[in-house]
């Protein structure tokens, strides 16, 4: 049975970054992937990282647009540690080959992202997270006698001592079908998000909660799950990202009168505002009839305002993007998108190391809620969230490592269990549905009801359809009976992960009876901060979800009118 000091479930960046972290640190280190690592969704992050490295930019005036961008949701004493920190470790990415973007005196170059005071995003080009995954991935490999690596390894569950302390998982080698438990004085959850909840979304189809759920069952409280991002910029027939980079470079929004509408909703920072209230804005121009294309669904981008030489050299994927899937040249012409399921903002609760109120288990990355993001991420902070707390996680875990021992735990219970429940599901009758069919309702449910904009009718409607749902997928039948690359058995499994986080997030969407940052109520569309100024935390009770309050912490920023 093999153990290490820490165990990290995911191999994205914030997992990468915890691993070398964790290694440097004199730990024995473990991660352990669903795919091969530099397959793992952070390779999709486009636009850019964000630090304050200008000489007229101040970390602090990073923290406030972050704490403002949260809708004042957000933990200050957190945001100050990610801003402060932000400058060293971008410079830290560059020492180990990260190939930045220089402007014409050979200086690091920035652009502009929305809700930001300033240009401080450093980017390669728009495949930045591809280019950041890549260079932790070959510094890892300096490591290859303390970093042992499982790739295709699907997590099933965590193991918990006698005491609940986390002390190991169980999981199963997707090559072979063999079940294994792995203990670790230490487990870094950093599996990202749960952006298949919904459908369509700019998520790849591996980003399924595994790690929110699997902390959920364990015992661990979940917060601000109702802060569900939409990215303003994703294709109409796909849902595929266009990088917010575009609207750095100085790309428009049209609708279908030719108007640059965010003159409306945001006059100082046009489409460089806060991605909740750009999304909004093109919403209600596709509801009031003032959309384009095919049933008046979508929005123009219009990316021929920006030289055309600047676009093919800063923003050449979603030139690729453009051409391959929508038949669009878009140094010629504008381009058809609309708000898209995009980033979850809420996850495990945590603190500034990644810990976890479960002894032993750390989170960082999407999988976490810090709250660095609060009610919304601001673009380009996500990157920094993964490399700043994937750090501190890996630190924090190797240094507890050292002051104890391997923990003793029973493997054998929760090993047979899991391998029970795989059993079932692939010898169940071929009666009732199919797990993609549940998925698919699941995801398009989720889109209708808890999305740009909720009201209280949907999302009660919503919270039936999930318990519905729940039991048809303890029912639901699968094709492949084998054992090596069953992925049929792994698409069950991954959808009871979003069957849980779906539910966690519609009851803290009906909770919030206010509008905040992602969150906006219709039946309750104005802020209200004497009532609703706190974290909601979902915990798994005997009934279903139980949810609790925590306070938002606030050091130097009251929270006041949010404009742009």
């Amino acid at each position: 049975m093999p153990a290490h000091d820490v165990l990290i479930i995911g191999a994205g960046l914030a997992g990468q970054r915890a691993a070398l972290a964790a290694a440097q640190n004199g730990a024995t280190v473990a991660i352990m992937s669903k795919v091969h690592p530099v397959r793992s969704h952070s390779v999709a992050a486009a636009g850019g990282i964000n630090a304050a490295i200008s000489v007229d930019d101040d970390w602090r005036s990073h923290a406030y647009d972050t704490v403002k961008g949260s809708d004042y949701l957000g933990d200050q004493d957190a945001i100050e540690v990610m801003c402060s920190e932000a400058p060293a470790e971008v410079m830290h990415l560059e020492h180990m080959g990260v190939t930045f973007h220089r402007n014409e005196s050979g200086e690091m170059d920035l652009r502009a992202f929305g809700g930001a005071s300033l240009k401080r995003t450093a980017y390669v080009a728009d495949i930045t997270g591809q280019a950041l995954l890549h260079v932790l991935y070959e510094q890892l490999m300096k490591h290859h006698e303390s970093v042992a690596r499982f790739e295709e390894w699907f997590t099933t569950s965590l193991l918990l001592d006698e005491e609940g302390r986390c002390a190991g998982v169980v999981a199963r080698d997707v090559r072979s079908g063999r079940m294994e438990a792995f203990t670790a004085k230490n487990v870094i959850l950093a599996c990202g998000g749960a952006g298949q909840v919904y459908k369509p979304t700019t998520n790849g189809l591996i980003v399924t909660g595994d790690g929110i759920a699997m902390a959920y069952r364990a015992g661990a409280p979940l917060m601000d799950m109702e802060m569900v991002q939409y990215h303003p910029t994703c294709l109409v027939e796909t849902g595929i990202l266009i990088t917010e980079g575009a609207r750095g470079e100085g790309a428009h929004l049209l609708n279908s009168d030719g108007e640059r509408f965010m003159e409306k909703s945001a006059p100082n920072k046009m489409e460089l505002a806060s991605r909740d209230v750009v999304s909004r804005a093109e919403q209600i121009e596709i509801n009031e009839g003032r959309g384009v294309g095919p049933g008046g669904s979508g929005i123009f981008l219009d990316v021929t305002v920006v030289p055309r030489k600047r676009t093919l050299e800063a923003l050449r994927e979603i030139v690729n993007l453009g051409r391959d899937f929508a038949g669009v040249d878009i140094t010629r012409e504008p381009i058809m998108i609309r708000p898209g399921q995009h980033y979850i903002m809420g996850g495990v609760k945590t603190d500034v190391d990644g810990r976890t109120p479960i002894e032993g288990l750390y989170a960082a990355g999407e999988v976490a809620c810090v709250s660095v993001h609060g009610g919304n991420r601001l673009g380009a902070n996500s990157l920094l969230d993964t490399l700043i707390f994937g750090r501190r996680s890996g630190e924090h875990a190797a240094a507890r490592a050292a002051s104890m021992g391997m923990p003793k735990v029973a493997t054998l219970p929760a090993l047979r269990a899991d391998a029970e429940k795989i059993d079932a599901i692939i010898s169940r009758p071929h009666e009732g549905r199919r797990v993609s069919e549940i998925k698919a309702e699941l995801g398009e449910m989720m889109n209708q009801q808890a999305a740009v904009f909720r009201d209280e009718t949907g999302l009660q409607g919503a919270l039936e359809t999930v318990g519905r749902l729940r039991e048809e997928a303890d029912r639901a039948w699968i094709d492949d009976r084998g054992t090596v690359f069953n992925q049929d058995v792994l698409g069950a499994l991954e959808l009871g992960f979003l069957i849980d986080c779906a539910e966690t997030t519609v009851v803290a969407a009906i909770e919030r009876k206010e509008s905040r940052g992602a969150q906006y109520r219709t039946d309750f569309p104005e802020r209200d901060d004497a009532e609703w100024l706190k974290h909601i935390e979902v915990a798994r009770g005997p009934d279903g979800p139980a949810v609790s309050y925590s306070p938002v912490t606030i050091t130097q920023w009251e929270p006041e009118e949010r404009k742009y």
